[in-house]
């Protein structure tokens, strides 16, 4: 596995995504609660950045239409969604969020 850095973990507020780059692909960073997440930052229902919607219960929710994806597994919870997304390896070491975008948890290919 090959894990970058992506942001500081005091980046990435409770209940709260952000967006950045890592390797060639844009990743939402999600903290829900105290688990720290890192999901294709690209809605596959409407090509928009997930980091803008909302986290709750282990989802994060597109701001435009609504889909809802599983931040475990990139799996959509709610329409109009029906592909996955893919979800990456994550590691928090010393404050810093790392992430590997060389592999996914998921399967999924990253767009």
């Amino acid at each position: 596995m090959t894990f970058e850095r992506a942001c500081a973990l005091a980046d990435v507020p409770t209940d709260e995504a952000l967006g950045v780059t890592v390797g060639a692909y844009d990743v939402a960073i999600a903290r829900d609660g105290e688990e720290i997440f890192a999901i294709q930052d690209l809605c596959s229902h409407a090509a928009v950045a997930l980091s803008e919607g909302e986290v709750a219960d282990c989802t994060v929710e597109c701001w435009l239409h609504g889909s809802r994806f599983d931040l475990r597994t990139g799996k959509p919870t709610g329409l109009p969604a029906t592909e996955p997304v893919a979800t990456f390896p994550v590691e928090v070491r010393d404050n810093e969020i790392y992430v590997d975008t060389t592999t996914t948890l998921n399967g999924v290919t990253p767009s």
